[in-house]
């Protein structure tokens, strides 16, 4: 049996989460969740996930902080992670510039299908 890829969602837009959530397990992934950047970090060092798809704005730990502290980690700093983000989040996403971010997905711009040809290209790449 092949192993399947295991994808972290860190988003706290439930909604949004769901879909992404429904998406990608349809699509054979092992998917787990984190509503914030706390619980995110939690789940990415006790789980660790092939991938993360990571929110910027986001309560109690933003997205920024919490690949900071991801990258401090012996495993987190290898882990590829996707940024998700919304256009006005440019001061953010700069911040997050030497973090080694694998690609940004700019909400309004993406569709279902595409965050899964991100999400299988970077599987590749690893």
């Amino acid at each position: 049996k092949v192993k399947q890829n295991k994808i972290l969602i860190v988003e706290d837009e439930s909604s949004l989460l769901a879909v992404l959530d429904k998406k990608l397990t349809n699509e054979g992934y092992l998917v787990v969740t984190g509503k914030d950047g706390v619980m995110g970090l939690e789940v990415a060092l006790k789980e660790h996930p092939d991938l993360i798809l990571l929110d910027i704005i986001m309560p109690k730990m933003d997205g920024v902080s919490m690949l900071e502290k991801l990258r401090e980690d012996a495993w987190g700093k290898d882990v590829p992670v996707i940024m998700l983000t919304n256009l006005t989040d440019s001061e953010q996403i700069f911040k997050t510039q030497d973090k080694d971010v694998r690609e940004y997905l700019i909400k309004t711009d993406w569709k279902l299908e595409d965050v899964v040809k991100v999400v299988e290209k970077n599987l590749r790449e690893k």
